[in-house]
Parts: C-alpha cells; structure tokens; sequence
C-alpha cells in the first residue's frame, strides 16, 4: 500500500482511548477531560476489523497508545484478537508504565512484543510534580520486570524547557545502566505543550557528550544489527506469543524495525540513546504511519485534521471491500509533509491524548 508520494504505508498506531491515569502539565489539562460519550468511541470489535482490512491491505507493525491504552477495559482480548490476525502484524504499545507491571505477563501471552513506555524524569518530586500521581516506583518496576522478560524496551522522554532540562544526562543513564534504548522525543506544538519550550536535539547532545564523552552515530544497517544483537525476546517471551525464533536474518521482526529516530552510542553504554526530532529533523519523506484515533477517524499527518471517518463507514454497514476502497483514496490524500516549521502550531486543534500518542 503506497502513497501519492511513493511511501510504502505499513504501520499502525491505534489510540484504545483518551483518557489517562496521570495528568503530565505539557499533554492534558490539570482540570480533566470531558467524557467521550460512549457511543462516540469504536468498539474494540471495530478496531479489530479495521486492522484486520488494514494488514489485508499491508500494514504490518501495529501499535496500541491512547490516552493511557492500559486503562482501556478489553485490551488483552483486543491484542489476543490483533495476534491472530492471517497477517500476523507485530504487536507493541506505548504506555506510561504505571499499570504495567502486573499485567505484563498476560499481556505477553496475548502477542505483547515490545513496549515504549514514557518517562520525563528520574526524580520522583518532579514526577509528582508533572504528573501529579506518585507512580514513579510504579514504572521503575515495570521497566525491570520487562527486562526480566527479554522484552525489548524503549523510554520516551519529552525534554522542556524548565522542568527537566537539568536531568537529561540522567535520564540517559538508563542506557548505560541497562540493555535498553532512551529516546529524546521533540516537543510537539499541540494542545497544553503550546505553553511549553522543547530542548533542541543539538543542545541534548552537547550536554549528553560533556558527561559521556563523544556520541558515535549509528547508520541503518548498525542500528539494525545493534538491535538484533541484543534486543531480543527471551526463549521464555518468544513461546508465550508463538513466535517461532528471532532470526538474526529477519530484520521484520521486533528487534529489527527501524523508525524515525536518528540513535548514537556512549561508550560503556548497555543501550542506546535516540533522538525523534520531527519538527527540526522532519522524516515526513519516510513516514510510513496512519493512526486510528479512539472515536474512529483514521488519520494521515498530526499536523492536519483530515482523514477518514472510519467509524462512520463501518456503522453504515459497508463491506470490507468498500472500507478498502475508501482506505485506498484517503491513503492517496496523505500530505507530502507537516507545516510545523512554518507555522509552529498545527492546524489540527485536538491535544494529543485525543489523537494517540
């Protein structure tokens, strides 16, 4: 399934809700959300069928957010469901850790593969501060348990100006400490984070290299062979979700796929440090990603609101066939690029948490 622009579309990133256990300062506001109402969101008999089509029609990478997907009632017959799809699409989530520990082991027999899971900070009066919970030993636990598992981890971490700026190097620890990717993720100019300032990728850098001297870039085919070397699914993991081996040959596997972000190596360091930069160092001519928000629109770019009313088709009665064909037009309307740079705010007016992290 390709684009207007050539680019093969191929991964899935499905938003099961928009709400969430803790309330972050750049990403939903201290005062709650409105309730979608229920009718408004897809069921998950609804998000099955339109991944179903989807990975008929190509995508292979599928990836659960929200909100905070783990709070979404169903999510382990969802992913059972999602593992036994004909296409078999391999199957990952990005979570902020806090409900995870004692779900992982189910969530693994079901088709779990691997897990993003967001982390601003290693102190725990800033996290109180930033998310208002005290979950911090909650998500520390889950990070172990995980690498316990063989379960190939990465941490997201949002760098702003003033609230955690001071703890980048720190949180790059994790990297050196454990076999385990820390990713710097740019700022995006949506909904409460409009009030915030990003750190630059370059100035993450300059203050990484000054702790732990100079950063080797890793190329594609490094960054492929580091992860296969090390990130993979124990024997254990693997016979829980039926995968069969992590062939060091097959780079469309867990440990084998290669997103937007642009990842060095420390010295000393288990893991590696990334950078996804999206408005200073757009991927927009790679991009390969649809999401699918929670109230059923399938959409094309961050920056645009445009997409397909998914949730309408499927509740008019339209057959697979005609979902296709749909799917296949608005795939053809996906935009060559973002306007972030441009404009610094996106035209879409929805935060995040409504879109899928």
């Amino acid at each position: 399934m390709k684009d207007a622009y050539g680019r093969k579309i191929e991964y899935l990133r499905i938003s099961l809700t928009d709400k969430c256990n803790l309330r972050c300062k750049y990403c939903m506001p201290a005062e709650g959300i409105g309730l979608m109402k229920h009718s408004e969101v897809l069921t998950l008999e609804e998000i099955c069928r339109t991944a179903r089509v989807l990975t008929e029609m190509g995508v292979c990478r599928i990836r659960l957010t929200g909100g905070e997907p783990l709070v979404r009632r169903g999510i382990e017959g969802l992913m059972r469901s999602l593992q036994e799809l004909p296409a078999q699409p391999e199957l990952a989530m990005t979570t902020n850790g806090v409900l995870l520990a004692d779900r992982l082991e189910e969530l693994v027999s079901v088709g779990l593969q691997s897990v993003n899971i967001s982390l601003d900070t290693r102190n725990r009066d800033v996290y109180r501060e930033l998310t208002g919970t005290d979950g911090f030993e909650a998500v520390e636990r889950a990070i172990d348990l995980a690498l316990q598992m063989g379960l190939p981890v990465k941490l997201n971490c949002v760098p702003i100006c003033g609230i955690n700026d001071g703890e980048l190097a720190d949180l790059a620890e994790y990297a050196r400490d454990r076999k385990i990717d820390v990713r710097f993720i740019e700022l995006m100019p949506m909904g409460c984070a409009r009030e915030y300032r990003g750190v630059p990728e370059a100035e993450i850098l300059e203050l990484l290299e000054k702790r732990f001297g100079v950063a080797e870039t890793l190329t594609g085919q490094e960054t492929d062979a580091y992860s296969m070397s090390g990130h993979t699914i124990s024997e254990n993991t693997a016979s829980q979700i039926g995968m069969v081996s992590n062939d060091s040959n097959d780079a469309s596997g867990p440990s084998g796929y290669r997103g937007p972000a642009r990842y060095v190596h420390f010295r000393g360091f288990q893991g590696r440090v990334g950078f996804i930069s999206p408005l200073s160092h757009a991927f927009c001519s790679e991009c390969n990603r649809l999401r699918l928000t929670v109230d059923g629109r399938l959409k094309l770019c961050l920056y645009y609101p445009e997409g397909l009313d998914v949730k309408q088709l499927l509740r008019s009665g339209c057959t697979d066939e005609e979902l296709m064909t749909s799917i296949r037009g608005i795939i053809m309307l996906k935009p060559e690029r973002h306007e972030f740079c441009e404009t610094k705010s996106a035209k879409e007016r929805r935060s995040m948490y409504e879109i899928g992290g």
